[in-house]
């Protein structure tokens, strides 16, 4: 039986780089919405030309900043991707947005379009660190944008940026403490990482700018989940917390490794085991569109085991962690395969990861070591490197 479909579109433009980012995103002082309808709608009928019929369960508008985008272009994709697959009943639809008053002033079209989901780049509710973060609006109209949002959309999401420099337990008790008192069902909480390539790394490297030791960052990891359990969003992935039953429909079909297709500059997808990656570039995008009917840049067939490894490094960022048994069928790979069994059984015995029966998966004391915790747990034959884009 066939999963649905997720349907990634990518809006690669900003108003300003942020400090931290390191998405693809672009800034441009001009945008031909033409152009760009044009081309999306056309990447998204190749990738109907390449996939099995079936309805797809969610449609997410990613970045850069997506609110950025004009209503009628968001409608316009919306209308052809369910024209070429058509929408399960129920389909979720995100869309990302900047809090800033011209952007909110957007919602009720979005939302009478379809998007039934927003999730807010609020980032921080104190207007020093948003500026040092590079964001352009205020914690006002942070607050402002939440309520429109609320009032507009089923479903609101926002995220916060912590383990910040400098931070204490307290500052971001008291932070996160009020954000939770807004009420919404989601809440995506990332640790600040010092990114290759972004100005936050070349401040590190002058000495500008100290990030947050590990201790620390640990002990307002372990607050997060102490408040965010308590308050009845407990953590559903790393950085994810939710009501039960308001998890982000979108993102766990990445992290239950189901079929997604990736439209737009930059844009990932997996479809029946191939791998596709969209050009970065958006003036490259553009031109390989009009020359090739498509914008895709690399186009592969994943062997069985890396598609393992990649369901497994997904997989077990999920508090449900992975069922061993069935992963190993559904790739036709041996189950002992999978994983290295002597690093498995000693991490087991630290208390890091757990077992019951064939599900596996990391323990609330592992996540926050996930990123090295990962390459230890499973076999060398599932850790391929993913392809990059170009």
């Amino acid at each position: 039986m066939q999963t649905m479909l997720a349907l990634y579109v990518h809006w690669p433009f900003c108003l300003a780089k942020c400090p931290y980012c390191d998405f693809n995103s672009h800034v441009r002082s001009a945008i031909d919405a033409a152009a760009w309808r044009d081309a999306l709608l056309a990447d998204l009928a190749w990738e109907a030309s390449r996939i099995s019929p079936r309805p797809i369960g969610s449609v997410f508008f990613g970045g850069g900043t997506p609110s950025l985008m004009p209503p009628a272009l968001v409608e316009a994709v919306l209308e052809r991707a369910e024209s070429l697959f058509g929408f399960a009943p129920g389909v979720e639809i995100t869309l990302e947005a900047n809090p800033s008053s011209v952007e909110a002033d957007n919602f009720a079209a979005l939302a009478g379009i379809g998007v039934n989901r927003v999730s807010l780049g609020v980032q921080s509710l104190d207007d020093g660190v948003l500026a040092m973060l590079g964001r352009l609006h205020s914690a006002t109209e942070a607050l402002a944008a939440l309520e429109m949002a609320q009032r507009h959309f089923q479903r609101v999401s926002f995220d916060l940026i912590y383990a910040r420099p400098g931070q204490s337990p307290d500052q971001w008790r008291g932070e996160l403490t009020r954000a939770l008192g807004f009420g919404t069902e989601h809440l995506s909480l990332y640790q600040l990482t010092i990114e290759p390539g972004t100005r936050f790394a070349t401040d590190v490297r002058r000495g500008a700018l100290v990030p947050l030791d590990d201790d620390a960052a640990a002990d307002l990891f372990a607050l997060t989940q102490e408040l965010t359990g308590g308050a009845g969003l407990p953590a559903y992935e790393i950085s994810n917390h939710a009501r039960p039953g308001c998890e982000s429909r979108h993102n766990m079909a990445y992290w239950r490794y189901h079929d997604y297709a990736g439209i737009g500059p930059g844009a990932h997808g997996r479809r029946g085991g191939v791998a596709t990656v969209r050009h970065r570039k958006p003036e490259n995008f553009l031109a390989a569109v009009e020359r090739q009917g498509h914008g895709i840049a690399e186009e592969r067939a994943l062997p069985p085991a890396e598609q393992a490894g990649e369901a497994l490094m997904m997989g077990l960022r999920l508090r449900e962690g992975i069922d061993a048994e069935a992963l190993a069928q559904r790739f036709a790979l041996d189950r002992d395969a999978l994983f290295d069994a002597r690093k498995l059984a000693f991490y087991e015995g630290q208390r890091l990861v757990r077992r019951e029966g064939a599900r596996i998966a990391v323990t609330p004391a592992g996540m926050p070591l996930l990123d090295g915790l990962l390459p230890e747990l499973l076999a060398p034959a599932m850790t391929s490197p993913p392809p990059v884009a170009a």
